[in-house]
């Protein structure tokens, strides 16, 4: 408030004290202060109620994992968990550093039977699969030896990277020996992936020539002309001797990126033995299996994992490790690539995500569902039950997920471009956890799956009058008692005696327009809601719960017709005629899926919950590049001004979002704009020192004392802000820092692409973010930060740059040979020029590359740009015309 106050008083006092010598400079000044004033407001608003939230595991331990009367044996009665991994391209994202998040995952701390893994492959690469397929071999060896041992974190690349004494709190005789054949066996496992594309490469020329050499022998013997070409198509091959039938090193048709057929094979036939026979029992009926006759890739690495604990041997010359007292299941792993077809717009890592819910759904059909980037592993093995105390408490069926921060490795120790973005993840995430809940940030986020499908809550709140301080509570789940939208989604509760049969056919009616035709994914939409209902003891009187030890009964065995059902969702006609991607699922149509896809859930009465963890819960990659970091705030920046455009922006939120919610997504749309302003406001000091004037008439006592009270006020927000989130001030200026570096370059160009999407329909694409694999010298694990990349991104940095250094040159200059020195405007000016150079330090570091070389274009820029604003300084103000620029040689 006290921040606010100051803050008026100093506008107030600018807007009735104009600079009548310089009214456009006033003019320009004033208007860019007014919106930052409001920007300002806008960014704090939601900050008003942070929370801070804590666990308990002993008591999510004591409630599901204990015996009882309806669970004797003890089993766990903890609902299951779906976890999604995303990747496109393995050579921007190397498979393994895709491999180590997938056996972090493997090896967490959750119930086996409970957990299924599927990576979604868009880019239908072997290579990907390959590796896969090396990880779920490791991982019988790297999961038992993570239980035995207790290890953290479950990422190898981490753990053996980790540069601490690993022998701190281990007790067991064997660790050492043990630790050391795992380790040899990683280094093995590594070289293996790494191997892999030269390894495909020979085997797939092998297999090529020996197909051209057939080819000849054919032409010759019907008795073609021999010197005629053969064309044989490149194919990549598969170890088996088959196509591949999803992308070729070749690119030819129907084997390119965006335009891949798939293939049913099955790696672990001893588990899936009898999906082998019903297909070659469904040959034998007449219906065809080729493998061009499906358009999709779907293959089961490891089966589901039985109910009971299996424990393992001693080690001997074929095990590497004494199990005998070592669960040693591991969770069910899939890979999934889906179908790609020119003709169809397949939404990007949206599409990709709604595949695998539907895929899941008909396989698993775990109640929760736990999204991750390749590049993002699991750093807290009890991540998921950390999560799950949330989700399983009393009030928790109100909440659609739970978003945990994210934390990045690889940065370098200056941070020099805000990648780690402590703000934002600990201040202003935190602050909005404290009203409806913070927004999805696209990784690490754990989904209750109802929520996903586009249903609403069991209960809300409708806001009316003032900032809504009027409420009305709605129970959506008692069609008799509370009037739904005309867009409300009821779920279809079982076991509820109370709700209207008529209502319940209605809905089941409409389930084909809106998920689609499988009956085994409309099958299992009320089982999933069942499954992830609280128990009974939790609920108040008269509301929907299970029974305690419902869960605990095991999972029913996949059959070749569950699998057969699963492979028919995740074609790209699928989707047609449906509301995938309009209300179901992740929604389409931005940039920014995540955002508006969290936004979609708060606007139906959802609320989400922020977890800090003591551990982090989850670890990743960010581009340490400047150049790499500046297209990443572009394409965040771009999707805001899309939502900004559409009818996802929070001005169109309905009653059920919270006013100080609304006021947070409607900054997150508004803030790109902000940057027209910025821009104009960091250009205003170089005109300033060149036309000798300044934004006031005079450097009064009053225009001193307010401007001194906003920047005190400011550094004491600041101060709060880093008390009670735990951030450093470090990280509050590298934040600030690259405001401003991010203001001036991506955010303008967000804008010049929104408004020509939104204008000429011009569209927008994006490429994929690189992420770097673990370096193999520790000597440049920053290299990346000293490469000088070129992007038209850094003209409008670089420009404000030379334009405020000129200035300073210019009005030194001018006020040194004045005979009336302007000495309070030159010390205005300088010092806002000051200002902006020491906000852009960080981008003038970046430019200078590892050892202070600048690239030419910089030079060549700055030139060009020194002549233009001479010869604009001559042609405005000619020596001749001030006595005081005359001077006569002796």
């Amino acid at each position: 408030m006290i921040r606010l106050a100051a803050l008026g008083l100093f506008l107030t006092w600018r807007i009735r004290h104009p600079n009548r010598e310089a009214m456009w400079l006033w003019g320009m000044s004033i208007t860019c202060e007014l919106w930052f004033g409001v920007s300002w407001i806008l960014d704090q608003l939601p900050k008003l109620c942070p929370v801070n939230r804590v666990t308990d595991l002993s008591v999510l331990k004591q409630r599901f994992e204990s015996p009882s009367l309806r669970n004797p044996k003890g089993r766990s009665d903890l609902p299951g968990i779906d976890v999604f991994v995303s990747t496109a391209d393995p050579e921007k994202e190397p498979p393994l550093v895709t491999a180590n998040t997938i056996l972090s995952i493997l090896a967490v701390d959750y119930p086996v039977e409970k957990l299924a893994c599927y990576l979604s492959d868009d880019g239908g690469s072997l290579l990907t699969f390959e590796a896969l397929a090396e990880t779920a071999s490791f991982a019988r060896i790297w999961v038992p030896f993570c239980r035995k041992h207790n290890i953290e974190p479950r990422n190898p690349e981490a753990y053996f990277g980790q540069k601490r004494d690993f022998l701190k709190n281990k007790v067991r005789l064997d660790f050492v020996r043990e630790r050391r054949r795992v380790k040899r066996e990683y280094d093995e496992f590594k070289v293996r992936i790494n191997s892999l594309t030269e390894s495909i490469r020979r085997r797939s020329d092998a297999y090529n020539a020996h197909e051209e050499l057939r080819a000849r022998k054919n032409q010759m013997e019907m008795g073609g002309n021999p010197s005629e070409i053969v064309k044989v198509p490149k194919a990549t091959w598969m170890s088996d001797g088959s196509h591949w039938p999803g992308t070729w090193t070749s690119g030819e048709a129907d084997h390119s990126k965006g335009d891949h057929a798939g293939v049913i094979q099955v790696i672990n036939s001893l588990a899936y033995e009898f999906f082998v026979n019903f297909l070659e029992n469904e040959m034998l009926n007449g219906v065809s299996f080729n493998i061009f006759a499906f358009r999709f890739s779907f293959q089961a690495m490891l089966a589901p994992p039985n109910a009971e604990p299996v424990f393992g041997v001693e080690a001997d010359g074929e095990n590497l490790l004494d199990t005998t007292e070592i669960d040693i299941r591991l969770p069910m792993l899939v890979y999934v690539s889906r179908e790609k077809r020119p003709d169809y717009d397949h939404n990007k890592k949206a599409g990709a995500m709604n595949a695998l819910v539907r895929t899941s759904a008909i396989m698993s059909n775990g109640s929760f569902i736990l999204n991750l980037d390749c590049d993002h592993y699991i750093y807290n093995s009890l991540a998921l039950r950390e999560g799950m105390c949330f989700m399983l408490d009393r009030g928790g069926d109100r909440i659609c997920y739970v978003q945990f921060p994210q934390r990045f490795e690889g940065i370098d120790p200056s941070d020099r471009y805000a990648n780690h973005n402590t703000v934002f993840f600990d201040v202003s995430m935190r602050a909005l956890d404290g009203l409806q809940g913070p927004m999805y940030v696209g990784t690490g986020c754990i989904f209750r799956r109802t929520a996903l499908y586009g249903f609403s809550p069991p209960r809300t709140t409708e806001h009316y009058g003032w900032f809504g301080r009027k409420k009305i509570k709605l129970f959506l789940r008692k069609p008799k008692a509370a009037k739904k939208q005309e867009d409300e989604m009821a779920l279809p509760i079982n076991g509820d005696q109370n709700s209207d049969d008529d209502d319940a056919d209605i809905e089941s009616l409409l389930l084909p327009k809106r998920f689609g035709n499988s009956t085994s994914l409309a099958a299992s939409i009320p089982v999933a809601e069942y499954q992830g209902r609280l128990l009974q003891d939790l609920q108040e009187t008269g509301k929907q719960g299970r029974p305690a030890g419902s869960l605990a009964v095991p999972r029913e065995p996949l059959d070749a017709a569950t699998v057969a059902e699963a492979i028919s969702v995740i074609s790209c006609f699928y989707e047609d005629k449906t509301e995938w991607g309009k209300r179901v699922g992740w929604i389409y149509g931005s940039v920014t899926e995540d955002v508006v896809t969290g936004y979609r859930m708060h606007n139906r009465g959802w609320r989400s919950i922020y977890c800090v963890t003591k551990r982090d819960a989850f670890r990743g990659t960010a581009p340490i590049n400047l150049t790499d970091r500046l297209h990443q705030v572009l394409r965040w920046a771009t999707g805001s001004v899309e939502i900004f455009f559409s009818r996802n922006n929070a001005l169109f939120a309905t009653r059920r979002m919270k006013f100080l919610q609304r006021v947070a997504y409607f900054n997150c749309g508004m803030y790109p704009f902000t940057s027209m302003f910025l821009i104009v406001y960091c250009v205003l000091p170089a005109i300033s020192l060149f036309s000798g004037q300044f934004i006031v008439q005079s450097l009064s006592v009053t225009f001193l004392v307010l401007l001194l009270a906003i920047t005190i006020t400011l550094c004491l927000l600041a101060i709060l802000e880093i008390k009670w989130s735990g951030i450093t001030l470090h990280d509050w200026w590298r934040n600030e820092q690259f405001w401003l570096i991010g203001g001036t370059s991506a955010h303008p160009a967000a804008v010049l692409q929104g408004l020509l999407k939104v204008i000429a329909g011009v569209d927008i694409s994006f490429t994929l973010t690189s992420k770097s694999a673990t370096p193999e010298d520790a000597d440049d694990e920053f290299a990346d930060l000293y490469v000088v990349k070129w992007s038209f991104l850094m003209v409008p940095p670089i420009t404000i740059m030379m334009l405020n250094l000129i200035a300073i040159a210019v009005g030194v200059a001018r006020t040194l040979y004045s005979p009336f020195p302007q000495w309070s405007r030159l010390v205005g000016g300088v010092f806002f020029s000051f200002w902006v150079l020491s906000h852009l330090y960080p981008f003038a570091k970046g430019l200078m590359g590892r050892r202070g070389r600048v690239p030419t274009i910089v030079y060549v820029w700055s030139g060009l740009l020194s002549i233009i604003i001479s010869l604009l300084w001559v042609y405005i103000s000619p020596p001749g015309t001030q006595d005081y620029m005359k001077f006569q040689i002796p």
